[in-house]
Formats: C-alpha cells, sequence, structure tokens
C-alpha cells in the first residue's frame, strides 16, 4: 500500500451496513485455526457463518462480497474482475477444489470484521495490493497464494503490497500462504503519520508461511506487534522481518534457505528499495523491538538485533513444529490447493 495514496483517505470508524442476506443452499463446516484471529478480546474469526453460494462469473463475484449480512461465497474457476473486490463483514471466501484465481485486481477489507479468505490464488494485482487490509479486525487468511513479477525492470514499485496491514486493523492470522516473486510482500503499519492510530493495534500471527523469490517485507512491520513462527523463506534479497518504528516481534521457530541478507533485522534504516519513490538513498526510521522464542534456522543471513524488547509470549495456545520439520511441513502444506475448505 503507497503511502500517497492513503493520505487523503478518511478513516471512519467500523461501519455495518444493511445488506440483504443471499438465498444461500447450504451451511459451510466451522474452520478454526491458530493466533490472534482466533484468540483475542472480541472473539474467534468465523467469517460469520451463513449458508453458502458458489459464484462463477466476475459479476457475480463482485456482488457477492458486499455488505454485512452472514454469507459464504464459494469460488470457482478463473477470476478477472472489473474492480477490486470489496469485500463487507461476516463474509467467508473460499476457493472450491484445487483453488481459485483471481487475477489483476486484488481484493480490499475495509471498515470490515470477521472476514475469512482461504484457497484463492491472486495474482499480477496493478494498481493496488493483492490483499489490503485497513481499519478491519479478525481477518484470516489461509492456504493463498501470492504473485506477481519480480524483476529489475519493472522495480520495486510496479506492484504494491501482496498483504498490507493498516489503519489499527486487529487480531488477524496470515497462515498456510505461498508469497512468491514479488518486491514487497507484506507491510504491516504505514507512514509516521499515523502512528496514533495504529498503536495499540496490529496483533497479527504469521504462521507456515512460504516465501520465495521476495525483495523484501516478510513483514515489515511499525507500532505493532507480530507473532512470526515456522515460516519457511528462501532468498530474499533484502530485509526479510524487519521491525521498525517501535514495533515488536516475536520469532521463533522461523527456517531460510538460499540467499537472504538479513534474516531479521530492528534497524530503522530502511533500504532503497523499500523507501518511497523520492528517496534515493532509503531513509531513517525509529528502530523496532525483536524477542526470540524457539530456536530459529537463520541459515546464513545475516540478524541485525538493535533492541530486544517485551513481547515474550502470547495469550493464546499454539502449536510449533519441530524445526528440522519446518522446510518439508511448509513446502507440502502452504498455498492453493493444500486444504478442503467445502
Amino acid at each position: 500500500m503507497k503511502t500517497s495514496l492513503l493520505v487523503e483517505f478518511f478513516y471512519s470508524a467500523l461501519v455495518v451496513s444493511a445488506w440483504p442476506s443471499l438465498a444461500l443452499p447450504k451451511a459451510a463446516p466451522a474452520t478454526i485455526g491458530e493466533g490472534f484471529a482466533f484468540a483475542n478480546p472480541v472473539g474467534p474469526t468465523t467469517g460469520g457463518g451463513g449458508r453458502a453460494i458458489v459464484v462463477t462469473t466476475n459479476k457475480e463475484l463482485l456482488e457477492a462480497v458486499r455488505g454485512s449480512s452472514p454469507k459464504i461465497i464459494h469460488l470457482k474457476g478463473d477470476f478477472t474482475p472489473a474492480a477490486r473486490l470489496k469485500v463487507g463483514s461476516n463474509t467467508s471466501l473460499l476457493g472450491i477444489g484445487k483453488g481459485a484465481n483471481l487475477v489483476g485486481k486484488g481484493i480490499d477489507i475495509t471498515n470490515s470484521t470477521n472476514v475469512i479468505v482461504r484457497n484463492i490464488a491472486i495474482r499480477f494485482v496493478e494498481g493496488g495490493d493483492c490483499i489490503t487490509i485497513q481499519n478491519s479486525t479478525r481477518v484470516w487468511v489461509d492456504h493463498c497464494e501470492f504473485e506477481s513479477k519480480f524483476s529489475s525492470e519493472l522495480g520495486p514499485d510496479f506492484y504494491d503490497g501482496q498483504i498490507d496491514i493498516v489503519r489499527a486493523s486487529d487480531w488477524i492470522t496470515i497462515s498456510h500462504n505461498f508469497f512468491h516473486n514479488h518486491w514487497k510482500s507484506s507491510l504491516v503499519g504505514n507512514s509516521d503519520i499515523f502512528r496514533s492510530v495504529d498503536e495499540g493495534h496490529l496483533h497479527i500471527t504469521y504462521h507456515h508461511n512460504h516465501w520465495s523469490n521476495i525483495g523484501t517485507r516478510g513483514p515489515a512491520g511499525r507500532f505493532g506487534h507480530q507473532h512470526i513462527y515456522n515460516n519457511l523463506y528462501e532468498d530474499f534479497q533484502y530485509q526479510a522481518i524487519h521491525s521498525r518504528s517501535d514495533n515488536q516481534v516475536l520469532v521463533e521457530g522461523n527456517v531460510f534457505r538460499g540467499r537472504t541478507r538479513e534474516a531479521l533485522s530492528t534497524y530503522g534504516l530502511v533500504v532503497p528499495e523499500d523507501s518511497p519513490n523520492t528517496c534515493v538513498c532509503g531513509d531513517e526510521e525509529l528502530d523496532g523491538f525483536a524477542n526470540m522464542g524457539a530456536e530459529n534456522d537463520f541459515g546464513s543471513a545475516g540478524v541485525n538485533i538493535t533492541r530486544v524488547g517485551n513481547f515474550t509470549s502470547v495469550d493464546y495456545g499454539y502449536k510449533l513444529t519441530r524445526l528440522h520439520e519446518v522446510e518439508e511441513y511448509v513446502r507440502k502444506n502452504a498455498g492453493i490447493g493444500k486444504v478442503r475448505v467445502c
């Protein structure tokens, strides 16, 4: 999410709209995961329940996601909508079978709560993030795939983020996803202009994700708390986990393979490739904080922890995969077509 596109945006309080219920043919099974999306003061992320429909056309999809009435939307096939999907509260978006494909346009989860996105590939999105989460709570993104083109010809700003989470969003889990071939993968918090908005929020769990051939942001966090465990990282050109601007991360049981410049950094220096276009030398922010939990395997990548924080535990149960099993497990289980959602 580019800061220049956001400064003029007005962030209102959470809005619940009155949209009539869909005539849904059957109920979907309940699902449960780990992390902040499921253990928080508001309540677990369920998608709201409701009955289910199947969508097969761009028009059906754009219409189905609107509003806050509980709805379970099964996506079948490939979609190339003319506009971004504006997803309302109490929505489950579930790809059928080996997964659905969304190409060219992404998903906006704004002023919403209780949203699930699973088994969907989002590819080659121009003019925005693959998924933008802003001023929203209780979101679970699971077993999805995110892809663009990572090339010097296009540069770091041709595509925006894969999952960007901003504007006081909270209680989110990002799990079992495959992020690949992209410059700037996942940003948490954005401009210092909105520090007072974001502080006290941005509790996010990242677990069992696979990042491959990425420039930076796996994730990059500002102002919040991220629990990052059992992820597999391959070939990050710059900084993978980057905690800055007083952000706190708890990092445990992650595995790094291939060539990565920095596996983990709390130093406030932002490399030019992760900075605004107007800043050719990078830019300086306040340092962040990091704490280590279970042992990580950083491989040959660098680690630069300038400040140790106080984020040493979380108030939810979770099961750590054994470190020597993480790589095999994540390769087999991250991404689309790996889970049955209907």
